[in-house]
């Protein structure tokens, strides 16, 4: 063989190496041996000579790895099998899927990432054997019309167990939730309790409230804060943010969602890895952040949170005040004023007046006359949001606006967001699945009640047939109760997202229980 030969041949060699970098320099089982810290010296084990090909080795490694994992861990359960069964109507059949959905009360165990809980409670359904925070919410409307009260107070109770034991409700009932919430419906819950069983039933949660309520408002400005949140901006410039909160000008607040960490999500590890390393340059620091505070809003996730580029990877969560949040925390303003007024509280009138200064904040910075519709606002630059979203019906559900806005949203929602199965969640088709083509049953809700909070029962009554009847016709073809559906074409499944499609399905149950009654005149 001629020295160029040898030339070529070790040229080809170097560059597949190059394409495909050996085992002990990059991969997962290089970053076990690396951080493990195996050899004193890092560079060890990057110049060894591995004894077999690299599939073998990487074969190898996950078959130890799964064997390890699966004699030192118990694996979850698997969620029971949802039967169809032969209910004569499909209130009925939500009824029933209750007993399957409910849990008991749970105590500490030693290995085990869940959080105790001391009273019976209901979880979502499919790989969600947890309670989720804001899907409590929109289940309790369907149990409460189930007869099932004794859940609700279930649910708010371990709501409160939790604020006293953290501060706020997390995410999920899982440690590996600590750090974020979700959409604020501790208040939502007390509202629905206080329906059906008088002031005195929620008067002993009034504390619990006043204390989540502290936990978004929290900034932490100048410090690491409460929840480990930097700010943003220098303390003496506006706009500044820490943690949820973010002054516009002296003593002008609104909020954003927010994590106390910048890690992988442990529950989405390999995704947020992926995403980060997709992301630009000037967003890898930040990125992280972002996508759990993504998961905080409950649209984990939507092109609503994307900033140019369009994609996961340009996500900006943090960057945008929301506005189903500061709607949520308005209300939750609203009723800290009446409940801490009636009990003789001298704080009341502080909610009171906070509430009037957020109601003007959220329609001066989120409010786009010409659009008729709430937009979130990028508070960095002071632009609005061009994502058209459901998000904006929050203040149509929780009565910040006023006749005539109420009157052009119905306008919007009939326009724009209507579909065959009810209304979409954003106009954007990205492959998320807080977008087109699918349909959710919580801002389902959320526009349906609105609605009828305005007098627009016409446009409430069809949304929520159209909804019902999608639900329907998905239960009688394949006995499950889904938890989004695709509202544009009724004949194929939602779809995007981390996960497969989930069957329970927790809110879906509570919505359409709900809708349900309220077509009987039986309000929940």
């Amino acid at each position: 063989m001629s020295k160029r030969g040898c030339r070529i041949s070790g040229a080809d060699a170097e560059e597949r190496m190059m394409k495909h970098e050996p085992a002990q320099i990059a991969g997962l089982l290089f970053e076990a041996v690396q951080q493990a810290r195996i050899f004193p010296d890092s560079k060890t084990f990057t110049d060894c000579r591995a004894r077999f090909d690299d599939a073998h080795i990487q074969r190898a490694f996950m078959q130890q790895l799964r064997d390890f994992v699966g004699a030192h861990f118990e694996l979850p359960a698997e969620p029971p099998a949802v039967a169809l069964v032969d209910s004569a109507s499909l209130a009925e059949h939500i009824d029933r899927l209750w007993t399957l959905l409910e849990r008991a009360p749970q105590a500490a165990r030693p290995g085990s990432s869940a959080i105790a809980l001391a009273h019976p409670h209901v979880v979502p359904g499919g790989r969600f054997g947890e309670i989720y925070y804001w899907d409590s919410y929109f289940t309790a409307e369907g149990l409460a019309v189930s007869g099932r009260l004794d859940l609700v107070e279930g649910l708010i109770r371990n709501f409160a167990d939790l604020i006293e034991r953290f501060g706020y409700v997390p995410n999920g009932t899982r440690l590996y939730y600590l750090g974020r919430s979700q959409p604020p419906m501790f208040c939502a819950l007390l509202q629905l309790l206080e329906r059906h069983r008088g002031f005195d039933a929620i008067r002993p949660f009034l504390p619990q409230l006043v204390r989540e309520y502290a936990f978004w408002m929290d900034p932490g400005f100048g410090t690491q804060g409460g929840q480990g949140a930097p700010t943003d901006t220098a303390s003496t410039g506006w706009p500044r943010a820490g943690a949820h909160v973010v002054e516009l000008a002296p003593g002008e607040l609104l909020n954003r969602y927010w994590d106390a960490s910048d890690s992988a999500r442990p529950e989405s590890f390999a995704e947020d890895l992926h995403t980060r390393a997709q992301a630009p340059a000037s967003r890898r620091a930040s990125i992280l952040r972002d996508i759990r505070a993504g998961a905080e809003s409950g649209w984990d996730f939507s092109s609503r949170w994307f900033g140019p580029g369009g994609t996961l990877a340009h996500i900006r969560t943090t960057e945008l005040l929301a506005v189903d949040l500061n709607a949520l925390l308005w209300e939750i303003e609203c009723r800290l004023a009446d409940w801490l007024g009636r009990v003789g509280d001298d704080r009341a009138p502080l909610f009171a007046a906070a509430a009037a200064r957020r109601r003007a904040l959220i329609q001066a910075q989120c409010w786009d006359a010409s659009a008729g519709w709430f937009f979130d606002r990028h508070w960095p630059s002071g632009a609005r949001s061009e994502a058209w979203t459901l998000a904006g019906a929050f203040a149509l559900y929780c009565g910040l606006v006023d006749e005539e806005q109420a009157a052009r949203m119905a306008e919007v929602i009939e326009s724009r967001f209507l579909r065959p199965g009810g209304v979409v969640t954003t106009l954007e088709r990205s492959g998320e699945q807080w977008d087109a083509p699918n349909g959710w049953a919580p801002l389902h809700w959320i526009v349906v009640q609105g609605l009828r909070r305005y007098g627009h029962h016409r446009l409430a009554d069809d949304i929520a047939e159209r909804f019902i009847g999608l639900v329907e016709r998905v239960w009688r073809r394949t006995g499950k109760m889904m938890e989004k559906y695709d509202v544009c074409d009724m004949a194929l499944e939602a779809g995007g997202g981390e996960y497969p499609v989930q069957d329970g399905f927790g809110w879906t149950n509570g919505v359409v229980r709900a809708l349900l009654a309220a077509r009987k005149g039986v309000r929940g």
